[in-house]
């Protein structure tokens, strides 16, 4: 089968190596004119873990990566508000956390995407697509194919758009400034700290290398001056913990990037004709669900079994597809959005109270929760059973 994929991130790329090592014909076409990203790092949870693994390259991923073991909660004072115990996930889905730059990740699945023979085809932006199997590019060029996989984003999706109607964002009311710094790190350790309205999260690769990213409630999208980012993190963040300060004032000015965070509204249809939606275009969830990629992931091996299970029935597969994944991505799309509105939640006494409920947390309960509901429909700890 010929399958177009529109977009060159986590999602479009998983889902060519994915269908490719299934024996299709498979080609990914990305609208910037090279390989880039935005994010600075992220956290493969075993959920990920399992599906690298499927591909061949969890290994190449851990060579690279760090291995954290508890994430520690403290307020912008310092204090402890308790920590999760990762090795219990860990352990609980049988597969690693490991913490790894984004760029080196990216670099690892377009290794082995080339390593299959796929082309990703940059500089071609798609304008319109019509009956689901033609795409036309801005540079008058088309295509058409027997399946569409539409992995082109959340902020401007032309596959979102054609399947719903409708590519707007949702913006959640807080920014991201994110970056990567070296220094001496615990690399055992994450931290995160939470502050009134604002929180700041470190996360180590290395001893000597980390990402991090400092949030902050803001109610409406403003103006994007990269020579201000630095003096903007001092003023958020002038008086947290020295880890904090030490970050910002390491973290490589060009390094350090500003994002207007957004998500998308859960929606249960998620194709429509021979197209079909993943990652960020189908669900775009935010940071603070820790899922992004890790679902994006889990979207391109099941997108793959499907197609293989109903092979020779396409509309079958892709509903079949929809119905496996629009549960599980809609309750983390929306637990990512109750964890932010607690972390960037501006009331004192609502902080002091989150912050006193943190401290007296069941942590090995939530990292069973989090694994389990991780585990959802993969074959791994008690879900294999």
């Amino acid at each position: 089968m010929k399958i177009a994929i529109l977009g060159g991130g986590v999602a479009g790329v998983a889902s060519a190596i994915a269908l490719k090592l299934q024996g299709h014909d498979v080609t990914v076409y990305e609208r910037r004119d090279a390989d880039a990203n935005i994010g600075a790092g992220i956290v493969v949870w075993p959920n990920a873990a399992f599906v690298l693994a499927q591909f061949g390259i969890l290994d190449d991923i851990a060579a690279v990566a760090g291995r954290p073991r508890t994430m520690r909660r403290l307020s912008r004072t310092g204090d402890d508000l308790g920590a999760l115990d990762i090795g219990l996930i860990d352990q609980r889905m049988g597969y690693p956390s490991l913490s790894i730059l984004r760029t080196d990740f990216q670099r690892i699945l377009l290794t082995r995407l080339q390593s299959l023979g796929v082309d990703v085809r940059y500089g071609h932006k798609v304008v319109r697509i019509d009956a689901g199997t033609v795409v036309h590019f801005d540079d008058g060029t088309t295509l058409t194919a027997d399946l569409v996989v539409g992995a082109d984003g959340r902020m401007a999706s032309c596959a979102r758009r054609y399947v719903t109607g409708d590519d707007t964002p949702v913006y959640q009311g807080f920014i991201n400034w994110i970056g990567v710094c070296e220094g001496d790190f615990d690399v055992d350790a994450i931290q995160d700290y939470w502050g009134i309205g604002a929180r700041f999260g470190i996360v180590p690769v290395t001893r000597n290398k980390a990402y991090w990213a400092g949030g902050a409630a803001q109610a409406t999208i403003g103006a994007r001056n990269p020579d201000a980012y630095r003096d903007e993190l001092h003023r958020m963040f002038a008086d947290w913990p020295a880890p904090v300060r030490h970050i910002i004032a390491g973290a490589p000015a060009a390094r350090i990037n500003k994002i207007y965070v957004h998500d998308h509204d859960p929606v249960p249809t998620w194709h429509r004709d021979r197209l079909v939606l993943i990652g960020d275009a189908a669900h775009a969830a935010l940071p603070t669900s820790g899922q992004g990629a890790c679902q994006a992931l889990e979207d391109a091996w099941h997108l793959a079994n499907c197609v293989a299970a109903h092979a020779g029935n396409l509309d079958r597969a892709l509903e079949a597809f929809t119905a496996l994944r629009f549960q599980k991505t809609a309750g983390i799309t929306m637990a990512g959005r109750g964890l932010a509105a607690s972390l960037f939640n501006r009331d004192e006494a609502f902080c002091r109270e989150r912050d006193r409920a943190s401290k007296h947390a069941d942590f090995a309960g939530l990292a069973a929760a989090m694994a389990d509901g991780w585990s959802r429909h993969l074959p791994l700890g008690a879900q294999a059973a």
